[in-house]
């Protein structure tokens, strides 16, 4: 019978695209390590961290200040705060009670760090240790593999994108599937506004006004069946 660790592995075997692996699998990743809150950071997300708590992310994001951070970006690999500070000197740097342990693991791609899963518990619950370590060392390397597989697929819907860079190749195709701005961002990793300035040079380029106009001038056959069409705006 497989473990409630192998279970994960095949949950993320199975994940369809990386909004699945952000919003379903991760909840079940958090839950496996009785975690009070998770989230799966990319590089990308940064800058509208930034902009919205500019204090706070200013210091999370510090390698001086966040010696878990250092630790990841360091080493490309899975820590919990106690393995590398003395007990209760996390709270020091984070005060929020619901942040007071933290483990977090590092998606690597092509050799280099593109994001982590952190993970944190409330003060009061009993701290992350190293049997959680490795058993986020083992996720990590599954959905790192997964995420790999995922933004290499082709493109599946026909589009005429000779025009068109990869990424915002990548953007037409969703555009296509009747994704919002802001899923379009979580599956590419991507803010939602990083998403709104790229369809506006798109727009340009392709001397189009509408994201349907865009689709329509784009496909080779009929990009969405009537049938499964969804909303265009956000």
């Amino acid at each position: 019978m497989p473990t409630p660790l192998q279970n994960l592995f095949q949950a993320i075997a199975r994940a369809q695209d990386e909004t699945e692996l952000r919003e379903s699998i991760l909840a079940k990743v958090g839950e496996y390590f009785a975690a009070k809150r998770w989230k799966l950071w990319f590089r990308e997300d940064f800058p509208a961290l930034k902009a919205q708590r500019p204090a706070m992310m200013k210091l999370a994001l510090s390698l001086d200040s966040n010696p878990v951070l250092r630790y990841l970006v360091q080493r490309h690999a899975a820590v919990h705060d106690e393995a590398i500070l003395p007990p209760g000197a996390w709270k020091t740097i984070c005060p929020r009670a619901d942040h007071g342990h933290v483990l977090a693991g590092p998606i690597v791609s092509q050799g280099q760090l593109v994001g982590s899963i952190a993970l944190t518990r409330h003060r009061d619950d009993p701290a992350f240790n190293d049997d959680c370590t490795a058993d986020l060392s083992a996720i990590c390397l599954h959905l790192s593999a997964k995420l790999a597989v995922l933004r290499s697929q082709p493109a599946t819907l026909g589009l005429n994108c000779d025009r068109l860079t990869p990424r915002e190749t990548e953007i037409a195709e969703l555009v296509a599937r009747g994704l919002t701005n802001r899923k379009i961002g979580a599956a590419l990793w991507i803010t939602e506004n990083s998403v709104k300035q790229a369809l506006k040079r798109m727009f340009r380029k392709l001397g189009v006004s509408s994201r349907a106009e865009m689709v329509a001038q784009l496909s080779v056959r009929p990009a969405i069946a009537p049938s499964t069409t969804y909303p265009q705006s956000d």
